[in-house]
């Protein structure tokens, strides 16, 4: 109960800047939770798909192999769906890696969608702090200016630590939202080097299988 009589005390003592900070908390939490749930499905569904897939690149079954990409949504479905119809009318290597690099052009911005946003939010909150702060030092101020010369020490003091309570509070937001948004950067290179190792592991195939086809 004094956990919650604290922290009842200090919101109320940082004034109204402490209701946009809260917002910006919730509105970056909601994001990162968000990001997380769908850059972790992602992952799955890539390792599920080229599992799947892998037989069939390998014994030259492309068709087959189209038929089960093209019904998925994952990321690395679009990058191969692209390599494979490449295939059926491009007879260079590079050919086909421009197309699955133009596929990849496509499905990044999908990744990184609204991340960015949390590093934003976590120096809009800084400077909310801040700027609750800094209004709170003027009325303060302004305050004791017409206060008795013996009590302006103590007014000051206490009325200064009520400020800087919108400071604390916009760091005490601020950092995990950037601890998130480092974590979401890290996680979605992870998917976009696997998407990049997938699409090298299917152009050696295609590689593979023509030299076969061109030896028998």
């Amino acid at each position: 109960m004094e956990i919650y009589s604290s922290i009842v005390s200090f919101f109320q003592q940082g004034g109204v800047f402490m209701v946009p900070i809260v917002v910006v908390l919730a509105i970056g939490l909601a994001i990162a939770a968000e990001r997380w749930v769908y850059l972790s499905k992602t992952a799955v569904g890539n390792r599920m798909i080229w599992k799947k897939i892998t037989p069939y690149i390998q014994a030259g079954k492309f068709q087959e192999a189209v038929n089960v990409t093209s019904k998925s949504k994952a990321a690395i479905a679009t990058i191969l769906t692209y390599g494979l119809h490449r295939t059926k009318n491009a007879a260079r290597r590079d050919d086909i890696e421009k197309a699955m690099e133009e596929s990849l052009m496509e499905v990044m911005p999908r990744l990184e969608k609204r991340t960015h946003y949390l590093a934003t939010f976590a120096n809009v909150a800084t400077l909310l702090g801040l700027l609750g702060t800094i209004i709170g030092l003027i009325n303060a101020f302004t305050a004791v200016a017409a206060a008795n010369p013996a009590e302006k020490a103590d007014m000051l003091s206490a009325s200064i630590s009520v400020a800087m309570n919108t400071t604390a509070f916009g760091l005490m937001v601020a950092i995990p939202l950037l601890l998130a948004h480092t974590v979401l950067q890290s996680k979605t290179t992870q998917i976009v080097d696997s998407l990049e190792m997938v699409a090298v592991k299917f152009l050696n195939a295609v590689e593979e299988r023509k030299h076969q086809a061109q030896a028998a």
